[in-house]
């Protein structure tokens, strides 16, 4: 199953780590540096133009990848959760 996180960005649910919320996450100091340090070393990915509400920590062949969503993480929870009820009916 694909997650839409925005735009026309998708990515396999099997691939997700976490989802986290932009703005309760970035009050820790060590959040913000963690994401300092992965868009510096191009591990970070923008979906929109937006100001992004969450981020996407997600691993493909052994490489991870942190994508910036305009979506929220309560809807991109729902909607991941709704997937996993349809793949197991």
């Amino acid at each position: 199953m694909f997650l839409h996180i925005g735009a026309d960005t998708v990515i396999p649910t099997k691939n997700i780590i976490a989802i986290f919320d932009m703005e309760t996450t970035t009050i820790s100091k060590y959040t913000r540096e963690f994401l300092k340090i992965a868009e510096e070393e191009g591990f970070v990915e923008s979906v929109s133009d937006d100001l992004p509400k969450s981020f996407i920590v997600t691993e493909t062949d052994k490489k991870s990848k942190i994508y910036l969503s305009p979506i929220s993480s309560v809807t991109l929870k729902k909607r991941a959760n709704f997937l996993k009820k349809i793949s197991e009916e």
